[in-house]
């Protein structure tokens, strides 16, 4: 039975710190960009290319 509450107590602890990396997460605004990434696939290949190219000369 003691084994019970350990396990218990330690998801409880886990829970809570991934609740805060959440918190953290969201008040530094990593979750603002709902529309980028939903459209990024759609995006041509070429313009990464040609940005490698002009950083490179």
């Amino acid at each position: 039975m003691e084994v019970v509450y350990i396990t218990m107590g330690v998801s409880i602890i886990v829970a809570v710190l991934f609740f805060i990396a959440f918190i953290k997460s969201v008040k530094s605004g990593q979750y603002e960009d709902t529309y980028t990434p939903s459209v990024r696939m759609l995006f041509d290949d070429e313009l990464v290319t040609e940005k490698k190219e002009k950083s490179t000369k």
